[in-house]
């Protein structure tokens, strides 16, 4: 029955990447098929999607067409064809990995201390923290990852038989804010860490060239850590942290360095990732980019003065009204008069308007506006987002 489910899902994401290549979302085909023939655990076909991949990139490069060959989505489709019929794939168990029961941290000096908190994460899931900084979100994670020692509460680690410090590191992987500069050829620095890791022989051969390909970094494989830019500093990082296969991936504000257009594509492929059969993992994730992070988190929690005031699963049956945040060039007065002053709260922050409404809901709020004309340029519903706490 196992096998029966993993390979119906395989030939369903299989169907996904070929409508992506149908409508010409090339890039976002080209990384899902390389998830999925990783997932096949088949080298060969890793090692043809890898071939496929650097043609697209090499395509991209030098020609500003966007309509590839017909070789080119021939591949893909024979690809897609042998990969569909695995037997391997998604489908996993969920596997408890840590529960944090009322755990603490004060620090001798200094007046902060992070106050009980309680939480718990599985393989495929994906949490959010977030919060102004110096509020304790790195505090948490660092407390989680077992780098600082905890005044109350305790961490079970259910797929260690004895958590001692060495045995979390190999299941934990931490990634900080500034990542520690790496020596020589960063290519060399995955071949070790894959090796590291107990693959050896053409198969590490095999998973770097991969990594390299899955994040956008063959072309810059060859250089030294001095040569690329905090942002792909930050992607290497997570090439040679996922070469280690852990079980639990913890990110500490793992946007800070990148780019706008790639903040939201390595978290969504992260996300892939985590959920894939290859190594299904956890990830737990701090930042200040509220929508990145809503979008992608399967749970949210938001840490104001080191107490957690905000649990997205608790809290969504709780909430009393709606918000509808937006910009627009229209007067506070015909915003109010459009609406009745007993029906809605009018904020204004400088930029941003936000109608909070108990008696209409999102959608009648948008709706409401657009059909009396009021000219919207930025739109968002935030009735379950963090952005109404900050």
């Amino acid at each position: 029955m196992q096998h029966i489910l993993q390979s119906t899902l395989m030939i369903k994401s299989a169907a996904e990447i070929s409508g992506y290549l149908k409508h010409g979302d090339y890039a976002v085909a080209v990384r899902r098929t390389l998830d999925l023939c990783l997932d096949s655990g088949i080298d060969a076909l890793i090692e043809r999607a890898i071939k496929w991949s650097r043609t697209y990139h090499e395509f991209e490069k030098a020609s500003a067409q966007k309509k590839f060959p017909i070789n080119f989505i021939e591949e893909a489709e024979s690809i897609l064809q042998e990969v569909s019929k695995t037997d391997t794939g998604r489908g996993q168990q969920n596997l408890n990995l840590i529960s944090a029961d009322k755990i603490s941290k004060k620090y001798r000096n200094g007046s902060f201390s992070l106050k009980p908190i309680d939480l718990e994460i599985s393989t495929g899931h994906v949490l959010g923290v977030v919060g102004e900084n110096g509020n304790g979100k790195t505090t948490l994670l660092r407390c989680l990852a077992g780098q600082l020692g905890l005044n109350n509460g305790v961490i079970k680690y259910h797929l260690l038989g004895k958590p001692d410090a060495y045995a979390i590191k190999n299941h934990i992987a931490f990634i900080p804010q500034r990542i520690p500069k790496w020596y020589g050829m960063l290519k060399d620095n995955l071949h070790f860490s894959a090796a590291i890791a107990g693959i050896n022989g053409d198969k590490n051969n095999l998973m770097v060239n991969f990594m390299l390909e899955r994040l956008n970094l063959s072309s810059f494989a060859h250089l030294t850590w001095d040569q690329i830019s905090s942002g792909y500093r930050t992607r290497f990082e997570i090439a040679r942290i996922l070469l280690q296969k852990p079980r639990l991936l913890i990110l500490d504000e793992p946007l800070a360095n990148l780019d706008i257009n790639a903040q939201q594509t390595i978290l969504t492929d992260l996300i892939f990732m985590a959920k894939g059969a290859h190594n299904p993992m956890g990830i737990i994730l701090s930042s200040q980019q509220l929508h990145e992070v809503e979008k992608v988190a399967d749970e949210v929690i938001f840490i104001k003065h080191g107490k957690c005031l905000y649990k997205s699963n608790d809290s969504e049956g709780k909430i009393t009204s709606n918000a509808v945040e937006f910009e627009t060039k229209a007067q506070r007065e015909s915003i109010i008069s459009l609406f009745g002053e007993e029906n809605i709260e009018l904020q204004f922050n400088g930029g941003f308007y936000t109608i909070v409404s108990s008696a209409l809901s999102s959608q009648q709020i948008i709706a409401k506006m657009i059909g009396a004309g009021i000219e919207l340029t930025y739109l968002r519903d935030i009735t379950y987002s963090t952005k109404r706490l900050f």
